[in-house]
């Protein structure tokens, strides 16, 4: 395989030699970034079922939590597409902290002792980027304890019950503040992690610089917008009580009399 008359090397020292250099770091970094991004807005979407409410004993929310469990079924085992989309998540988010981490520290040592940096002009998204990653992760770790794995439940919840889990949690105004604090923190290191990545990949330019800071923008906005939206409809009441097994009967009951 050749690129422009130069064969590309494959061969493990030459993967080693590129996973060692800076350049290399941050195309592993952008990789991992729009894969991991790619999920959040899928996920923000898959969030969004939510607003069509409670149903009849049986939600929307819920619905799509168990297609997401069964897809493939039945060529495929229960749950195996959504433990093969896991691995990839967690393999890209270890992959994109290492890099991360590895081009902060190369960054913090290239830099002399008595050196003072000039200040240059740059954003708050910016110059917080290693902060608001890190309390993204420890926001990721809380969430996936307290709806996935159901370990951690300062409301009751049910394995299956995902709009009832979700009514019942967001009732509470401090686990709002977290959510919504957690998805700001989210908008302000995806919008410049999208604007980066647009330079690392170098497909920015004068020309179209403008372009790609406003499709940061509205991605980012876009997202923020849709994961704060559900915590606080529910704890503002606007998306009603979920319906419980007894009047999920009594509603079917009397809709076919």
């Amino acid at each position: 395989m050749s690129t422009h008359g130069h064969a590309i090397d494959y061969r493990p020292h030459r993967l080693k030699a590129l996973w060692n250099s800076t350049i290399g770091k941050k195309y592993v970094a952008a990789v991992t970034g729009v894969m991991l991004a790619g999920f959040v807005v899928a996920h923000m979407l898959g969030n969004l079922k939510a607003i069509e409410g409670p149903g009849h004993g049986n939600a929307a929310l819920d619905r799509y939590a168990h297609f997401l469990r069964t897809v493939g079924s039945p060529v495929l085992p229960h749950d195996l597409a959504l433990w093969i989309e896991r691995i990839i998540l967690i393999t890209a988010l270890v992959l994109h902290a290492t890099v991360v981490t590895q081009l902060y520290r190369r960054n913090r040592a290239a830099m002399p002792k008595d050196h003072r940096p000039k200040r240059i002009r740059s954003t708050i998204a910016a110059r917080t980027m290693p902060l608001t990653g890190l309390l993204i992760l420890v926001f990721v770790v809380f969430h996936v304890l307290q709806f996935t794995t159901l370990t951690i439940h300062p409301t009751a919840e049910h394995q299956g019950t995902v709009y009832a889990n979700a009514y019942g949690a967001f009732q509470k105004w401090w686990i709002v503040l977290i959510y919504v604090g957690a998805v700001v923190l989210l908008g302000f290191h995806m919008n410049h992690a999208l604007w980066s990545g647009t330079q690392t990949a170098g497909i920015d330019n004068p020309d179209r610089n403008w372009f790609w800071r406003r499709f940061a923008t509205a991605v980012t906005l876009v997202t923020v917008i849709g994961f704060a939206l559900v915590p606080t409809l529910f704890w503002t009441g606007a998306l009603p009580k979920p319906v419980t097994q007894a009047t999920a009967a009594h509603l079917s009951g009397g809709s076919s009399q």
